[in-house]
């Protein structure tokens, strides 16, 4: 294993698992069997970010991923209620006004000349995934006394569709995919 490709894609379908085929399938990942690992990067590894992933081999194999994905359906709203103001609770005006939530993904790598680490973040903004990531990689670099060089962020990011479901994917493919049976 030679190489670890990392890429986003973003999906919306009227399913749950319809917006994550959708998701997948923008970043060429939609053919394969995606098995989960923790975040470890092993040291004979390059990590690259790409637009989308190359064939790695043919669909039904399975293909080890670190990934970081979420999903928003229709009645995931946030509900922003405004609070604190006495006699609020009985005025007509207790609620803010609803918004649809942002659908964030995020994968962070640092690595180095030896092993490397991933870390993945959902949420609502931005900023904060981003915050989040490197948080979790500063915690996680600080566990290990590996040297860690390089340092990189890829985050997907969509509005929540109001009717239907919109899923957004940051995933890490390990090296080529393999036969299942």
């Amino acid at each position: 294993m030679a190489t670890i490709h990392v890429a986003g894609g973003v999906g919306v379908a009227d399913t749950a698992m319809g917006s994550y085929d959708a998701a997948l399938a923008e970043a060429n990942l939609h053919n394969y069997n995606l098995v989960a690992v923790s975040s470890v990067v092993p040291a004979e590894a390059t990590v690259i970010r790409v637009e989308t992933v190359p064939d790695l081999g043919p669909a039904g194999n399975s293909l080890t991923v670190v990934e970081a994905r979420r999903t928003v359906g229709p009645s995931d709203e946030v509900d922003f209620r405004e609070g604190g103001r006495a006699g609020a609770e009985t005025a007509a005006n207790t609620r803010a006004p609803r918004r649809r939530p942002d659908v964030v993904a995020g994968l962070g790598w640092a690595t180095g000349p030896g092993p490397g680490l991933f870390y993945e973040v959902t949420g609502e903004a931005v900023a904060d995934v981003r915050e989040r990531i490197h948080a979790g990689l500063d915690a996680g670099t600080e566990l290990r006394e590996w040297a860690f060089t390089d340092r990189d962020v890829c985050v997907e990011t969509a509005t929540a569709d109001p009717d239907r479901y919109t899923t957004t994917v940051v995933i890490a493919a390990y090296g080529e995919s393999e036969p299942i049976v």
